[in-house]
């Protein structure tokens, strides 16, 4: 009997059947191509989106200022009353070169960075006291909520007769933001996973140990979102308690102003609070990228 012929051996590559192609050595493989044509345009629109937002923001700026400048000067408005922006640059050039705006923007902003430093390590430690004990939390939580309803302002005489005039600024401070301290920082503790807890627990791990390996470092979203609202409320704090009893600060200004009717220096405060508030919220935002970087949320 004749063998027959093995095609896959012995035919020629030519008379073979078809072979799968392979890609050219000189292709370029996905991966190394970078992103995609879609994902450029979508970098470049979201950039392009940003810029355009920046813009916006600033020629709203310019628009409201230009129309309060046009308001005052058609006497639309009383200039007297509400000023106008060319008045308060004079005004802000006049107190920046006596000096005065300076000292009193540098009193304003130690009281609040003083203030939102003391809130967060007090309300820090006394939300972990509440976590740690439950006994603790049970007892003291309504005299928490009865004091986070109470108008902070009624505080300010008992401030200024057990501190003085300059210390009861301070006092106010952090009576208006230790409250809200607690209460976020308390509730991001409770919105932990209780798996890891219960994990690390039957391990053998202490309460200590939880609380340094796994509720701290899970709690720097709520801390960085904790220290962005005491921005406002040690501000809103430290100008109240200016008004009631200091002699320095940008609320005394807004005081002195107002009593002896010069609306350009009360002006010139506000517009100082406003870029005070902004620079500590630009910075609340930087720390909290370094924090968030450094510990990793959210990878």
């Amino acid at each position: 009997m004749s063998s027959l012929p093995v095609r896959g051996l012995t035919d020629s590559p030519a008379e073979a059947g078809p072979k799968s192609a392979l890609p050219p050595a000189s292709a370029p493989s996905a991966d190394a191509s970078g992103p995609s044509v879609p994902y450029k345009r979508y970098l470049k629109e979201r950039k392009r989106r940003r810029r355009f937002v920046q813009l916006s923001r600033f020629v709203l700026l310019a628009a409201l200022l230009a129309l309060w400048e046009l308001a005052a000067s058609l006497k639309w408005v009383d200039s007297m009353l509400t000023s106008k922006p060319s008045r308060l640059a004079s005004s802000f050039r006049e107190l920046a070169l006596q000096g005065d705006l300076w000292k009193h923007t540098w009193t304003t902003g130690l009281e609040t960075i003083v203030g939102i430093a003391v809130s967060m390590i007090a309300g820090t430690l006394i939300a972990v006291l509440f976590w740690w004990s439950a006994y603790a939390s049970e007892v003291l939580e309504p005299y928490v909520v009865v004091l986070n309803a109470l108008p902070k302002v009624a505080l300010g005489p008992i401030f200024y007769i057990w501190l003085g005039d300059r210390y009861s600024v301070y006092g106010m401070a952090v009576a208006i933001s230790i409250i809200v301290t607690i209460m976020m920082i308390e509730h991001g503790f409770k919105e932990l996973a209780q798996t890891k807890l219960k994990l690390m627990e039957s391990f053998g791990a202490t309460k200590l140990q939880m609380l340094t390996m796994v509720m701290l470092p899970a709690s720097v979203p709520n801390f960085v979102a904790t220290l962005k609202v005491n921005v406002g409320l040690t501000l809103v704090g430290v100008v109240m308690g200016e008004f009631l009893s200091s002699k320095a600060g940008l609320g005394y200004l807004i005081i002195y102003g107002g009593q002896v009717f010069q609306m350009n220096l009360v002006m010139v405060s506000v517009c100082m609070l406003a870029l005070m508030s902004a620079v500590l919220y630009g910075l609340v935002n930087v720390a909290g990228r370094l924090l968030m970087r450094k510990y990793q949320v959210g990878k």
